[in-house]
């Protein structure tokens, strides 16, 4: 590994240097974890005890912790930004060497470019086209009509049903499903019947989706992922789902169907989003928190019941089974003019 010196690494990302700038860097460490030769960060104050006695090369850290830093300091705005940049210099992708394994299966009307790398057991139906630069992992299937954009790569067996349309530079990890069925039914008297669903999935540029998230094609118009958004593992996306651009989304959320999320929002973990309705720009919405109205204004929304100590949540269980008969006993001595005498 050939690593990167301090002053090339500052240079290259406009960040401040403490220290040697010939001071090289191999690899990157945790601040408890660290050797000779990696480089470590620090973004959160809380493990600011381990800087004192790291044994990282470097660290990056922000302006106001830079003097207590005991080695060569790289200083940014943001630590951990400037962080995965250079990570990314440290650590960067194994290159996949262009060219179609023998064992894939391509139908002859795909548009398969030069430069693109497409791995063993690929399937790839009619229609497609595959970009400059991309990389399609072992195992993947592509229907009929997908289109994947330039330097986008799909990691092993992901699934793209028919119609879908990935944009440049995005990442597509392991198990997701993109194009499935949306949950789309009309209840008669004899029982279900499925409605076809005949749109597609679009999603924009510089796209991460995570493992084994699905995302359900459009019942009518497309289900949409906007530029820059990164979904984690195990995410579901209903049906005509939007999702803006640069939108964050932890994992097992789940999406219902026809619902608008706008953009630069993050959603915590194993938050629930009822069907139809409009997140707006810049919401914040914290794990485990169900949303079953539309929130339209920028702002931090919660809904969830912190962990307690098991005796004290079963009092509040069982006081919450006489919540009406309460609130019809205060109506009625409000109604009264009376105060209800505290028990």
């Amino acid at each position: 590994m050939a690593g990167a010196s301090l002053g090339d690494l500052a240079a290259r990302f406009g960040l401040t240097l403490r220290g040697n700038p010939d001071v090289v860097v191999r690899s990157v460490a945790t601040l408890q974890g660290a050797t000779e030769g990696t480089l470590s960060f620090l973004a959160n104050r809380k493990y600011l005890r381990y800087l004192a006695t790291t044994g990282a090369s470097a660290v990056v850290v922000d302006e106001a912790t830079a003097a207590e830093c005991p080695v060569p300091a790289l200083v940014a705005r943001n630590p951990y930004a400037a962080y995965a940049r250079i990570a990314a210099v440290l650590h960067p992708d194994r290159v996949a060497p262009a060219g179609v394994h023998p064992s894939a299966v391509i139908d002859p009307s795909a548009q398969i470019a030069s430069t693109a790398s497409i791995g063993p057991y690929v399937v790839i139906e009619a229609n497609c086209s595959v970009a400059d630069g991309t990389v399609i992992g072992a195992g993947c299937y592509l229907g009929p009509d997908c289109r994947v954009g330039a330097d986008t790569r799909l990691s092993p067996r992901v699934t793209c049903y028919s119609g879908v349309t990935i944009g440049a530079r995005c990442l597509i990890h392991s198990g997701a499903v993109l194009g499935a069925d949306g949950f789309g039914l009309a209840q008669d008297r004899a029982g279900w019947v499925k409605v076809p669903q005949v749109g597609g999935v679009r999603v924009g540029d510089d796209v991460e989706i995570g493992a084994n998230t699905t995302i359900d094609r459009g019942a009518i118009e497309d289900t949409v992922i906007g530029n820059g958004a990164k979904l984690d593992n195990q995410i579901q996306i209903g049906h005509n789902v939007r999702i803006g651009e640069h939108t964050a989304i932890a994992g097992c959320v789940g999406v219902s169907g026809s619902t608008t999320i706008g953009s630069r929002c993050m959603i915590g973990g194993k938050v629930g989003i009822a069907g139809h309705l409009e997140i707006g720009d810049d919401v914040v919405i914290t794990g485990l928190t169900l949303v079953s109205r539309s929130l339209t204004g920028p702002g931090v929304y919660s809904a969830a019941v912190p962990a307690m100590e098991a005796g004290g949540w079963r009092r509040v269980v069982a006081r919450l089974r006489h919540i009406d008969a309460l609130f019809d006993r205060v109506r009625s001595l409000e109604g009264k003019g009376a105060t209800p005498d505290p028990e």
